[in-house]
């Protein structure tokens, strides 16, 4: 068959949706490995809008039943949506509301496509990284920052993810200590500025990172100084790895435009990609901003348009 829309994804962004998909009867299907999206691994999300906290994982099993609750047409008992889990995406083809999605496991016709691919978080290759990720070690600061009110934290990075989540940091914890590898921020350098004048940030640059070390969680962070080759020591409980992300949109790159971080280009105002038939959301497009909030409002942005797209 042929199917109104191929929702690529899940996470916030796929459920909601397939949630909104399926209030309009639109033939869908829904492609996703699986419905474990970044925040899975936090212990304490407080940030999801309607509910004050919620574990990562309890976050991604909700998102699933919500959205699987949706399968059947209540009125007729007919499927509307068609979820094929364990699937990855592989390759896109087609045009002019006659598409093709290919996955290992199969292929599927549809007249209209909506990307929620997501990203993966580009990880601390260093001794220790591995062991303490989520246990001192993290990659949110709007997630986990709050946890770490009055203690001395470290970000890596020095772009402007890293200083904006300095800045955010600056607002729970005693010290913020900003490590990067390079002498040349890729920071506004307003933002690097302002942020250097707080009496409270401390930015150290020649740091190339070494090790985290604890017990139960973390409680040192070591660098080298690339220009003296010494070992320096920081005491710290909390590091904010903020080394950038790849969008997951290999698939896709011979169909849609991407821009130079591989992030699908789209049009804010409907989420609309620069292949007409073919939308996309959340962590994989080039929005400013990344959030399990802003992803699932993308992806609601998304299928409006779609439905008046396919009806109208």
């Amino acid at each position: 068959m042929t199917y109104d829309l191929a929702i690529i994804g899940g996470g916030p962004a796929g459920a909601a949706a397939a949630v909104y998909a399926a209030r309009k009867r639109l033939q869908t299907i829904v492609i996703t490995k699986d419905w474990v999206g970044q925040s899975s691994v936090s212990d304490k999300i407080e940030n999801w809008i309607g509910t004050p906290a919620i574990s990562g994982v309890d976050l991604s099993k909700s998102l699933e039943i919500h959205a699987k609750a949706y399968a059947k047409d209540p009125t007729s008992g007919a499927d509307i949506l068609t979820f094929k889990d364990g699937e990855t995406c592989t390759d896109i083809s087609g045009t002019n509301k006659s598409f093709t999605v290919k996955t290992n496991k199969g292929s599927y016709e549809t007249r209209t496509i909506l990307i929620v691919s997501g990203s993966s978080r580009r990880k601390l290759d260093i001794k220790g990284a591995k062991e303490f990720e989520h246990k001192g070690l993290t990659y949110c600061a709007t997630c986990d920052g709050p946890m770490y009110d009055g203690q001395d934290v470290v970000v890596i990075g020095g772009g402007n993810a890293a200083f904006e989540s300095a800045a955010q940091l600056l607002a729970y914890c005693k010290s913020v200590t900003l490590l990067y590898r390079g002498t040349a921020f890729k920071a506004d350098p307003s933002t690097i500025e302002k942020l250097s004048k707080n009496p409270k940030m401390k930015v150290i640059t020649n740091a190339v990172p070494k090790e985290v070390a604890g017990d139960k969680f973390v409680t040192s962070f070591t660098y080298t100084d690339a220009v003296s080759k010494k070992d320096i020591t920081l005491a710290t409980t909390g590091v904010f790895v903020e080394i950038g992300a790849i969008p997951n949109t290999d698939f896709a790159k011979n169909i849609i435009s991407l821009d130079k971080t591989n992030h699908v280009v789209t049009d804010p105002r409907n989420q609309r990609t620069t292949t007409d038939g073919i939308w996309a959301a959340g962590d994989c497009t080039d929005g400013l901003y990344h959030q399990n909030n802003i992803a699932a409002g993308d992806a609601v942005k998304a299928i409006e348009d779609i439905y008046f797209y396919l009806r109208a």
